[in-house]
């Protein structure tokens, strides 16, 4: 992976921000709360003063009544999104004020007693081996008692070009290495907890100088671990911000905490107090906990009866699909299939089963007591029905790339509103990483059947925010959702433009879908007694439809030469509480209070994005049919866009330019006002986010690929051709001949895919 070089305005700071949220005192509260009045008055203030002007003093002619009341639609809506935004604010401050953190001993005190079992699944397609391996190594240091992780591989199982069979092969010898690596340790802190166990079973009684004896052995094993673990940090390659994290706050922040704890029970030891055998039973659990796991990969796409489909949920469902259960490994054709045996049948492949599922993208990396913290609150009594919690991601610091730092703070502001929207019960998963309790999914599952096979579909993908889908389902099954008031998990944001494009059109695309679920679901609960909370309802509709209206609505107000007298003070008094209390959160999380001009130059790039990812809801809603999100290449170690992105941001630019002087000779200075902002805003975003000379890359790659034709796989051609002949294996497989493809041709078919 080559080293991004460092752009100019970026931050060199990679210091991440606390685990825990400072505590805001109520005079923060307060204003935010004056911030909501604020934005309704004035709101109401447009409001009747247009309808008052433009319908009751002056009689319009229907295309005047027309833009009046689509104007005034416009300004509700995006005024709507800044009253959401500052109430989901409110909401996460309480909750930062309200928190407190479980002591540590408690959390010892409820494992050693209840170890429920633990999956870690990381879906990963095409990821680079050091993303994948610093992942997995945040999931195995989580010092879970019993915790199984695996890789979903959902790379060919059998590529044909070389470097992706080397890549193949290496991703798996890294999973199999984390596992060798650990071995030395667990094994140590497995005797030396059994050897405690044996001496504490035989002790008639208690002895001062045994006791004290023991404690020293403790204080001993975890300088050792803290040693083994400073060691394996300092021979970690560091080349970029994410590598500096991986280090310092994964491995060293552990070794870090393992020391202190040594100190602490090495002054007990000075100051002669006995710790009971039960603590330090606690103790040695945890250097256990810490360095023992299983690991392992999967390939569903090396059996015919799990689904192919290219998405992560399908992914994740077909594992989840084989779990707690025994299998045969049949061969059919030139492909595999898991068929279950009977209880007391010999098996090839056995998938353990668990409580609890924990999914984490391949791109995430946890900090320690992530499993632990998040488990022992689900395992509370009065937290039974939480069938997910989660702590919503936050971004790496210290990134070199602009638009790394500006998706970064985004990222992070999000953050802020999901904490806030668990206060009002909406909370949404996020997906990229979350602990599950597995009984909630299988009350969600929908059965279905693939190449013949049953399978339960746990996790919707009918949609590319399958999350977001799954989330209204599980309310609908009586399940909450929650989302822990911490910092405990971190990803990957996109480092150019390219992949941006990729993230966000994801993001756009299938709110609307989903919306008729949402409305179906509010009507089912109110029915049976159990309504959504309105504010809580309220929240739901902006996260998905939010990103559809601001996009049209920011289109119309570009595009379309509305009436100057539409315009009106009330506008930007309703709109500066939520950019002041925007500049206020990009502060308190350490960026710069004028990024919020940044943040709005950035959506203005994001508009075709945004609006492709909306019509493809639309098309996908009129056609039922999925819409799948093609991957795009890479050039020079940053991903290609489509041209269309490449010249949208010229096009406004430039139409900008043009109403802001068109506007001017007229005399209408507040249109004027806001092309000329648009204006600069645009194009400091489009220099500093996408570069000049990437743009003249990505349309010159662009042009190539438009007169370069890929020459069509001659695997797939000789294999149709060859269709005609007779496939024994797909005759008896299928039971006919059929008249698609053979069942050699279709795997063919599928491996090039």
């Amino acid at each position: 992976m080559t080293v991004r070089k460092r752009q100019f305005g970026t931050e060199k700071d990679s210091f991440a921000l606390p685990a825990r949220h400072t505590r805001e005192n109520d005079r923060k509260l307060s204003i935010n709360r004056i911030f909501i009045v604020i934005t309704l008055i004035f709101w109401v203030c447009y409001v009747s003063s247009t309808i008052y002007n433009q319908m009751i003093v002056h009689i319009p002619n229907f295309r005047s009544a027309i833009e009046t009341c689509l104007y005034i639609v416009i300004v509700t809506l995006l005024d709507f999104s800044a009253l959401m935004y500052l109430i989901e604010r409110e909401g996460a401050l309480k909750r930062f004020a309200q928190h407190t953190r479980v002591p540590r001993q408690n959390i010892d005190t409820h494992f050693s007693k209840r170890q429920p079992k633990m999956t870690v699944l990381v879906p990963s397609y095409d990821e680079e081996i050091k993303v994948i391996r610093q992942t997995l190594l945040s999931a195995a240091l989580q010092e879970y008692p019993d915790i199984n992780i695996v890789l979903l591989l959902d790379d060919k199982p059998r590529p044909s070009q070389q470097d992706a069979i080397d890549k193949l092969e290496r991703t798996k010898a890294a999973v199999l290495d984390i596992g060798k690596r650990f071995e030395e340790p667990s094994h140590r802190f497995k005797q030396s907890l059994l050897a405690f166990e044996n001496k504490t079973k035989h002790k008639k009684q208690s002895k001062t100088d045994d006791a004290f004896e023991a404690t020293q052995k403790v204080v001993q094993e975890y300088k050792w671990a803290a040693d083994w673990l400073l060691a394996f940090a300092n021979s970690e390659k560091v080349a970029d911000h994410v590598d500096h994290f991986f280090v310092d706050k994964v491995i060293k922040d552990l070794a870090d905490n393992l020391y202190l704890i040594s100190s602490a029970i090495d002054k007990s030891i000075s100051e002669n107090v006995i710790i009971s055998d039960e603590r330090l039973h606690q103790l040695y659990s945890r250097l256990v906990w810490v360095f023992t796991f299983n690991i392992s990969y999967f390939q569903r796409k090396e059996y015919l009866s799990l689904s192919h489909e290219a998405n992560k949920a399908m992914n994740l469902n077909s594992y989840i699909n084989l779990m707690g259960g025994k299998y045969k490994i049949e061969k059919i054709a030139k492909n595999k299939v898991l068929l279950p045996v009977q209880e007391h049948e010999s098996f090839d492949l056995e998938v353990p089963d668990s409580e609890y599922i924990l999914t984490l993208d391949a791109d995430s990396i946890l900090l320690m007591e992530y499993c632990l913290r998040l488990v022992y609150l689900m395992d509370q009594k009065q937290n039974e029905k939480i069938a997910v919690t989660q702590t919503p991601y936050s971004s790496f610091r210290g990134s070199p790339t602009r638009i790394e730092r500006i998706t970064g703070s985004t990222t992070d502001i999000q953050h802020l509103l999901h904490q806030g929207s668990t206060h009002f019960d909406a909370t949404f998963w996020v997906g990229a990483n979350a602990v599950i309790r597995k009984r909630a999914l299988e009350d969600i599952a929908e059965v279905d059947e693939i190449h013949g096979f049953m399978f339960r579909r746990f996790i919707q993908d009918r949609t590319v925010i399958e999350d977001t889908e799954s989330s209204i389902d599980l309310r609908r099954k009586e399940w909450r959702l929650y989302n822990y008031p911490e910092r405990l998990s971190y990803s990957a944001t996109p480092p150019d433009f390219g992949s941006l494009v990729i993230q966000r059109g994801r993001w756009a695309n299938g709110g609307l879908l989903i919306l008729p679920k949402l409305l179906a679901a509010r009507k089912q609960l109110k029915r049976e007694g159990r309504p959504m909370r309105r504010l809580g309802f309220l929240i739901r509709v902006n996260y998905m439809c939010s990103v559809a209206w601001a996009s049209f609505g920011l289109l119309f107000l570009l595009v379309y030469p509305f009436d100057s007298k539409l315009l009106s003070i009330f506008i930007l008094l309703s709109a500066i509480p939520y950019f002041i209390a925007m500049s206020s959160d990009l502060k308190y999380l350490r960026y710069r209070r004028i990024d919020v001009f940044g943040i709005y130059g950035f959506n203005l790039l994001l508009l075709p994005v945004n609006l492709a990812g909306v019509m493809k809801s639309i098309q996908q809603g009129l056609t039922d049919k999925k819409i799948p999100f093609a991957r795009t290449p890479k050039v020079d170690n940053r991903t290609s866009v489509h041209g269309w992105y490449v010249f949208s941001p010229i096009a406004i630019i430039v139409y900008s330019m043009f109403t802001c002087l068109k506007s001017y000779q007229d005399g209408n200075w507040a249109n004027a006002l806001f092309a000329g902002f648009n204006t600069v805003t645009a194009l400091w975003a489009t220099i500093a986010y996408i570069g000049l000379m990437n743009m003249v890359k990505d349309i010159l790659n662009n042009f190539l690929n438009w007169i370069l034709v890929e020459e069509k796989s001659k695997k797939i051609e000789n294999a149709i051709e060859q269709s005609d002949e007779m496939d024994w294996r797909s005759i008896l497989y299928y039971g006919e001949k059929e008249e698609k493809l053979s069942l050699r041709v279709e795997i063919e078919h599928h491996k090039e895919h």
